[in-house]
């Protein structure tokens, strides 16, 4: 790896990063104009950089993809995920090696940059970006500060500070910055070429989903099983969610810290799990569900961002290709009785999924609703079907 690159004060770039240690990355400013603050991490998907950039939980975050290319599909109005108008903004900067290209895709209606400048999204090309993924492994994801200034002049220094104090995502509940005001129902299916978004006209089920960060796809994963969905936030009480007769409920995903958020929505949650109403737990709505039980999460040194991360089936003992993006995760060695590891990262070892004995509930703390293996992962929303239906029954 490159050494640390120390700059001096007011650096003729149009753009920066730069890190909480010091060290700062000159290149060329993309996007939004100004400077936003976050924990830099990194992303090794090849595609898909329109959904990362839209996902709820990389809340104040940067996002470097270790891809070098982006910008060749352009970016359209149908593969948005945020489900919220305060999740628009969620990710603050997108770092990349190559600067972004022309669109060349038949979906595309807009440039990415054009599209990052009307997210408020700060773009950054010309770095180094192996050097950085390597920083990250070797150190842990810093906090940094990341900027575009046209007309140069950027004030190093300066940038050096801001990422020194920002607060970082350490006993942060960002789930509560990006969730829905009001509830809303969904019947939005799967897209399709042929007819792009379809409608459930028919639902077997309904199903209220407690949003901490949704990715609309598991909205649409829902509708795909029969189930039409009323999305509440996080700071709906368990009485009121049983007043709407679901057949069971989801916990979303979502940002921050998860222990923070539990001190928010971990009465709601255990009051569902003693209800014996079917539950479904995605990333951070995994991780809340094994904070209710009394388990631990614990911060990742780099955590898991990607779409090509093989996490095994311990019950059938499948391997399926999955997409992640969390920076916390459960400590399977705080597990109580009847609570037990389903899924388990093939990388690290790291726990990726819970069953509980005697219950019906289960959660993954990858995404099971996007598509990079394409579909492995589908089938987790059949089998919260099963569960739905056999308790009805």
């Amino acid at each position: 790896m490159t050494k640390d690159i120390k700059v001096q004060a007011q650096s003729p770039a149009t753009g920066a990063v730069a890190l909480a240690d010091g060290t700062v990355f000159l290149g060329t400013g993309a996007g939004a104009v100004g400077t936003h603050v976050g924990e830099l991490c990194f992303n090794t998907a090849i595609t898909g950089y329109q959904e990362i950039l839209t996902d709820p939980s990389y809340a104040s975050q940067l996002v470097l993809f270790t891809f070098p290319h982006i910008g060749n599909v352009g970016t359209n109005a149908e593969d948005h995920e945020e489900s919220s108008v305060p999740a628009a903004t969620a990710a603050r900067g997108a770092i990349f090696r190559e600067p972004i290209t022309a669109p060349s895709s038949w979906r595309s209606t807009n440039h990415f940059d054009a599209w990052l400048k009307a997210r408020g999204i700060i773009g950054l090309s010309g770095v180094d970006t192996r050097a950085i993924t390597r920083l990250i492994r070797e150190r842990g994801m810093p906090k940094a500060a990341i900027c575009h200034a046209p007309e140069g002049g950027i004030d190093t220094d300066a940038l050096v500070e801001q990422a020194r104090a920002w607060e970082g995502l350490d006993d942060a509940d960002l789930a509560a910055d990006v969730d829905v005001d009001a509830a809303f129902d969904n019947s939005e299916q799967l897209w399709a070429a042929a007819t792009g978004y379809g409608t459930l006209e028919t639902p077997r089920f309904h199903v209220v989903l407690v949003d901490f960060g949704v990715k609309k796809n598991i909205l649409r994963n829902l509708a795909s099983i029969g189930a039409r969905t009323t999305v509440v936030n996080g700071d709906t009480s368990a009485s009121t969610i049983a007043a709407l007769k679901p057949d069971g409920v989801v916990l979303a995903n979502g940002p921050g810290d998860p222990a923070a958020t539990d001190q928010r929505s971990g009465e709601m949650i255990r009051a569902l799990i003693a209800s014996g109403i079917p539950i479904l737990g995605i990333c951070l709505g995994h991780q809340l569900l094994a904070l209710a039980f009394g388990a631990k999460t614990m911060k990742m040194a780099q955590g898991h961002h990607g779409a090509n991360h093989p996490v095994k089936d311990l019950a059938t003992g499948k391997v399926e290709i999955v997409s992640m993006n969390h920076g916390f995760t459960v400590d399977p060695a705080t597990l109580p009785e009847g609570v037990n590891e389903s899924h388990r990262s093939l990388f690290d070892g790291t726990n990726s999924g819970l069953s509980v004995a005697g219950k019906p509930i289960i959660s993954v703390q990858h995404h099971p609703e996007a598509s990079p293996g394409p579909q492995d992962s589908f089938y987790l929303f059949a089998r919260f079907a099963d569960l739905m239906d056999a308790h009805r029954g």
